[in-house]
């Protein structure tokens, strides 16, 4: 028995058990056909659409202010992006409303307006927590939510989103998780990005891997015990051909770049993480049969963009939009927004936005490859449920 059906049958009787039992019964049976009515997101400003900003309040950050948001909402909506994220376009995909950022009602004052989507996602948030990075030398400025806390906000919010006066409160919880998406990030990535910064050695990073891969998959674990039943845990982009890190580890050796410009170490460690993270997700899959994991591959989706940019209208891959200077338009003293630095006339024809994120049109790009299940493992195409 699972530590919750523990939990409950302390204070439960043996008819309500057997009811609970039944429900668990059916719908772990189901598979996650037709349309979701919810999509719950986790992650790090991949997938982040306006918390951090939200959290900064006394000392906003750039993607509250222009140019951010510019090509598809017309305003800064705290994203670090010119329009929309992966997630944004997920909601669109499936007919739901752009899920909205948990801290924008973290009192619920309102919480009905989260029943169809809500976000956990905070720029520079990790897998693992600050504590135990700082413990490896890993130094994380920018935020605390790490994974495990923003699992900790899930499930504070969720008895106010299945709240019953019926007293059905597990068969609401039930039928929500089930009905829901569960966007697993991205999320780990910062921990390699902080690391590979700060001259953090190879042993350490390394040793990162299995650790990160842990915690997401313990997340998984416990949401798959309160109903969850569909999960899309993405693997991490092409490191090697992000304009920030092309910047900060700029060789003369060219050697050490692909045909494409991209550095080969960068992307071979991506490579190293995504095919650990696979085995994870398919040792899972064989102790949950009846639960939907899927491996979305952030890194085949996007190698598109590198490979025949001309062909989705792309005119710069390596260079960012909105920055400040050198060959990649990047200056690490500067962030895209702050005086000094330049926005391109046309991000629709860059690749990369700030630097360290994709634009609206390859975030659209990426999205098509998860969606269509061509870049899922296992294949699995989302349901078009848009009016």
């Amino acid at each position: 028995m699972s530590n919750m059906a523990s939990l409950y049958s302390l204070c439960l009787s043996k008819q309500q058990l057997i009811g609970i039992l039944f429900i668990i019964i059916f719908f772990s049976s189901s598979t996650a056909k037709g349309c979701y009515k919810s999509i719950i997101s986790f992650g790090d400003s991949l997938a982040d659409t306006g918390n951090w900003v939200i959290l900064l309040q006394q000392n906003k950050p750039t993607p509250a202010f222009p140019p951010f948001g510019g090509t598809y909402f017309n305003r800064p909506t705290g994203r670090c992006c010119d329009g929309r994220l992966i997630v944004d376009f997920f909601a669109q995909k499936l007919g739901l409303p752009l899920v909205p950022p948990y801290f924008r009602d973290a009192n619920c004052s309102n919480c009905r307006k989260f029943r169809k989507g809500v976000n956990f996602a905070v720029v520079g948030a990790t897998a693992l927590d600050n504590a135990y990075l700082a413990r490896k030398g890993i130094i994380n400025e920018l935020t605390n939510v790490s994974l495990g806390v923003q699992l900790g906000l899930l499930k504070t919010l969720l008895p106010s989103l299945c709240s019953s006066s019926s007293g059905k409160y597990l068969q609401m919880l039930f039928e929500f998780l089930n009905n829901s998406l569960i966007l697993m990030g991205e999320i780990g990535g910062n921990e390699f990005n902080l690391a590979f910064i700060q001259g953090i050695s190879t042993e350490v990073i390394g040793g990162l891997v299995p650790e990160v891969i842990k915690a997401i998959s313990a997340t998984i674990e416990e949401l798959i015990e309160l109903g969850a039943m569909t999960f899309v845990v993405p693997g991490t982009i092409p490191l090697g051909c992000l304009p920030v890190l092309l910047t900060r580890f700029q060789t003369p050796n060219q050697q050490a770049y692909d045909r494409y410009g991209c550095l080969i170490w960068l992307n071979d460690f991506a490579h190293y993480y995504n095919e650990y993270l696979k085995k994870e997700l398919e040792s899972m899959r064989r102790l949950h049969p009846r639960i939907n994991i899927i491996y979305a591959d952030y890194y085949q989706a996007s190698m598109p963009l590198y490979l025949s940019p001309r062909s989705f209208g792309f005119k710069s891959t390596l260079t960012a939009c909105c920055g400040g200077e050198g060959p990649y338009n990047v200056n690490v003293t500067l962030s895209c927004g702050d005086p000094g630095t330049k926005s391109c006339d046309d991000p629709s024809s860059y690749v990369n936005w700030d630097g360290a994120h994709f634009t609206d049109e390859a975030h659209r790009v990426i999205s098509n490859g998860l969606l269509d299940g061509s870049c899922t493992i296992p294949r699995f195409e989302f349901p078009s449920c848009a009016s």
